[in-house]
């Protein structure tokens, strides 16, 4: 039977949702059924008009009735809500959703990750992952320059485009950068009072995130062709509207990765020691590096985080 689900944290769930139904959900035919063999399979399709781009993942596992009051069931509601309009609309939070332990995958057809073409925009963004670990496999040149070319569209103050792009993809940069950040990131670790072992194992992660990324996108402010202003309130004004043309940069470059079939993430190091990034790439002076773009293929799913409601975010609807 088709039916709707959300894969996080390695393990899938399926709600039993509020369509009219003569029975308590947990008397359905699957529910009784996984009561008495829990041993599932779920077969997941990749559709396309192209036969030959068909491709198919069976899912075999075991599964069980998670209850409301279970810790795991509001992160797994939100996770649907957030991927199924619908949902949000719905009670499933109040009813039990079907747990499934994933066990074995069997996966054939045509397994390439290729262009999210049939997503839209609101689809780009809801389904866009912050990810940190990536697959070897490299960024194509023709990717890397569509990402940094809708970086290049995103709206800045006075049309200038106060930033410019830092594009590393040979090891060297990235082992060189990060070796030279490690000292600001172990003072500043050490810092924040955290054990050594725990500060050793933090360091070792974020050497990895970077230097193993297929493509990583330094982002650097650039504040020389702003407007200048005789007084500093305006003119720190001036640099706030170019760090938020940066954001807009950045989140373009992320959707822009996604729809590709990449996925991407967002490191801040760089905000915390401009001097060290500038010197470690032999940048201009006069650059300000606040993040760093990676952009690969995701090596596992990352964790979720659930998004606050809609009305909790509106303070002022006049």
């Amino acid at each position: 039977m088709p039916f709707c689900f959300v894969y996080q944290s390695g393990i899938l769930y399926t709600p039993l949702d509020e369509k009219p139904k003569s029975t308590d959900p947990r008397s359905l035919k699957r529910v009784r059924n996984i009561r008495e063999n829990p041993q599932v399979a779920v077969v997941v399709d990749r559709y396309s008009e192209e036969w030959s781009s068909l491709a198919h993942l069976m899912v075999r596992g075991a599964a069980h009735l998670l209850e409301p009051a279970d810790h795991e069931h509001a992160g797994a509601v939100a996770a649907l809500r957030e991927k199924y309009p619908q949902y949000r609309a719905m009670r499933i939070h109040e009813l039990p959703l079907i747990r499934i332990t994933p066990e074995t995958f069997t996966a054939w057809g045509d397994l390439s990750a290729g262009p999210r073409q049939d997503l839209d925009v609101m689809d780009l963004m809801r389904g866009r992952r912050s990810v940190r670990w990536y697959t070897p496999e490299p960024v194509a040149p023709e990717q890397t320059r569509a990402i940094l070319e809708a970086g290049r569209w995103a709206p800045s103050p006075h049309g200038r485009q106060p930033w410019r792009f830092a594009v590393l993809t040979r090891p060297e940069p990235k082992e060189k950068l990060a070796a030279e950040m490690a000292a600001t990131w172990q003072l500043q670790l050490a810092l924040d009072g955290q054990p050594e072992e725990v500060v050793a194992t933090r360091l070792r992660k974020a050497h990895d995130r970077l230097v193993d990324a297929p493509l990583v996108v330094v982002l650097c402010l650039y504040l020389d062709e702003l407007d200048a202003y005789p007084d500093a309130e305006r003119q720190e004004s001036e640099t706030t509207m170019a760090v938020q043309s940066l954001g807009a940069a950045a989140q373009n470059m992320l959707l822009t990765a996604y729809g590709l079939g990449l996925d991407g993430g967002w490191m801040c190091a760089p905000l915390f020691c401009p001097e060290v990034v500038v010197s470690a790439l032999g940048l201009d002076a006069r650059l300000i590096p606040h993040a760093m773009l990676t952009f690969g293929h995701a090596a596992k799913d990352p964790v979720r985080r659930p998004r606050r409601p809609l009305d909790e975010l509106i303070i002022l609807d006049a």
